[in-house]
């Protein structure tokens, strides 16, 4: 049976999960850690670094390294990592071969096949953009998982009763809220709402502005005009987010941050928990509008409510919990690790697809509508940037639905299918999927062509449309792939081959490397002592120099190439 892995690609952190005997299991990294930080850097001599060295690395070299990239997926935007650019489905792919490594070493064997989870309320670019980074990675997605879906797959694992359940998703950069009823093994969602530009990194963003106001008013610095000091006040503002999360006070503690007349300058300020709640209570206001509305379109009231499910690190926060609890009346539920039940919920949808026995079915449904550009009459007159939704929000999928359009003027001979995705009746409002034109339709009088445009929303949440003149059979058909923001094939494989030539180190792996090296030298210098040919001592000398000067330097290309010439030398010597 084919290994399927389970991956949960968050804004701030990461897993990766399989399914063991039946059960999600996380796979740690060789320092035993189950989450990875959704961190990329390079380091000073150019190695490509991921996980908790790329973030501890972002406080004094913010400018060679890269977080929240999960924030920019779905659009054209680069980033630079000191003097290279890339997109974001490459650095999300660096993050996954990282975790697809992981996975190979804990197997043994090579791992080709993943299912990754994806905010509910991602958009068709940003699931394709996560699709992409997957195949650039060198992994073929089996399947696009939505993440409050797959935290209901672990809850919902051998749970046979009734239930009907709230799903609050609060992560590092991105909300979902989904309704999902569990019955008899079945798991359905019946609604969604959320917000991809919300979590975490806002919370923190709010804490930062907040610090840096009082140090300016009392130092007349802005700490904020200072990438380093930034990063570091960045990652000071989230270590006390979470120590508020369990103790009433947390003290922000940053020496030697700034500088004002060569006289350095040092942070110390103590936050109170009700102080950082009425910074992010309006934040969460909006969540719980969302709450609101899901239960609205789900059919279903406060009473009908069984469970509140926790997903996510942002749900630590107490004031959430509280929130809900005032809302619906329950205590929401953290049962099962809000950081690591996406990536389990993912392995369970990967042990399903592998053939795994596992008696459990996965109902979804599409977060927005999805239609086209029309336009209406109104007095004889065209209205144009008129929405007409195919797919309602809420519809289950995988689902495939058509409607019959015409032309707008006589002996018309091609129409544009603008594609769409949102709610706002005016189709410029919403959010532009891609485009394509059928040409040579029947020449006939206007409004009497016949044009059956179809819809196929597929279980990744990725959408097929065609669009076919009933008259002359003629066809055309587009996968929503092409817009500016997702990548070309072409673009794909460059990219494949650019990620697949890059060495990604963690920590543990780079200081493997200087062992292994350290033990060579060592292994080396033995033999040295014992020669007695004054020319052999020379040329082993130089060899050991040479290692020795890439260790220094930290080239781990010329560490590679030392060691190989150094291990040849030996093996002639020994």
């Amino acid at each position: 049976m084919e290994t399927i892995i389970g991956i949960d690609l968050g804004t701030t952190n990461s897993e990766v999960a399989i399914l063991q005997q039946g059960r999600p299991f996380i796979i740690r990294d060789s320092s035993e850690r189950k989450i990875i930080p959704s961190f990329v850097g390079k380091t000073e001599q150019g190695e490509l670094i991921v996980g908790e060295m790329a973030r501890n690395q972002y406080i004094i070299a913010p400018e060679r390294t890269i977080k929240s990239i999960k924030r920019k997926m779905g659009t054209e935007e680069k980033v630079t990592i000191g003097e290279e650019s890339y997109t974001p489905q490459e650095i999300s792919a660096f993050i996954l071969k990282h975790l697809k490594t992981m996975a190979e070493k804990y197997l043994n064997k090579p791992v080709e096949h993943a299912v990754i989870t994806v905010p509910a309320y991602f958009t068709d670019k940003q699931r394709q953009a996560t699709k992409d980074a997957g195949e650039i990675a060198g992994l073929k997605v089996e399947r696009i998982l939505n993440e409050p879906t797959a935290a209901a797959l672990t809850y919902g694992l051998d749970r046979q009763e009734n239930q009907n359940i709230i799903v609050y998703d609060l992560g590092g950069g991105t909300f979902d809220l989904s309704i999902i009823e569990i019955n008899s093994g079945v798991i359905e969602v019946r609604a969604t709402k959320g917000n991809s530009r919300l979590g975490g990194d806002d919370f923190d963003e709010l804490l930062v502005n907040h610090i840096a106001k009082k140090f300016q008013e009392e130092h007349g610095i802005d700490l904020k005009e200072n990438r380093v000091s930034l990063a570091r006040l960045t990652r000071a503002a989230e270590q006390a987010k979470i120590r508020l999360s369990n103790e009433p006070f947390a003290l922000i503690k940053e020496e030697f941050i700034a500088t004002k007349d060569s006289i350095p300058l040092h942070l110390e300020m103590e936050i109170e928990r009700t102080e950082f709640e009425s910074l992010i209570e309006e934040l969460l206001k909006s969540t719980m509008e969302c709450v609101k509305d899901g239960l609205k379109e789900s059919g279903l009231t406060n009473k009908d409510i069984n469970k509140i499910l926790l997903v996510g690190g942002s749900t630590r926060i107490p004031l959430i919990a509280k929130m809900l609890e005032d809302e619906i009346g329950i205590v929401p539920n953290m049962e099962i690790d809000p950081d690591l039940c996406v990536a389990m919920g993912a392995s369970v949808q990967a042990g399903i697809i592998a053939g795994e026995s596992i008696e459990t079915i996965l109902v979804d449904v599409a977060p927005h509508s999805l239609g086209i550009e029309v336009a209406n009459f109104d007095f004889g007159m065209p209205i144009l940037d008129q929405y007409s939704i195919l797919i309602r929000r809420n519809t289950t999928i995988p689902v495939s639905k058509s409607e019959v359009y015409t032309t707008l003027f006589p002996d018309q001979k091609k129409v544009g299918i603008r594609v769409f995705q949102g709610e706002e009746p005016t189709a410029s409002k919403n959010t532009f999927l891609g485009e394509f034109f059928l040409e040579n339709l029947a020449v006939t009088k206007k409004g009497m062509p016949e044009i059956v445009v179809n819809f196929d929303y597929d279980v990744n949440g990725i959408v097929h449309i065609s669009a076919l003149d009933k008259k002359t059979g003629n066809k055309k058909e587009i996968t929503v792939t092409s817009t500016p923001e997702t990548l070309t094939s072409i673009q794909k494989e460059r990219a494949s081959e650019r990620v697949a030539g890059t060495q990604v180190y963690s920590e543990a792996e780079l200081e493997d490397v200087k062992e292994g090296a350290e033990s060579l030298l060592l292994r080396a210098r033995q033999v040295y002592e014992s020669l007695h040919s004054e020319a052999t001592q020379k040329t082993l000398l130089e060899q050991i120099e040479n290692l020795e000067k890439a260790l220094k330097e930290g080239n781990q290309e010329e560490i590679e190439e030392n060691e190989d010439s150094l291990l040849e030398l030996l093996y002639d010597l020994e």
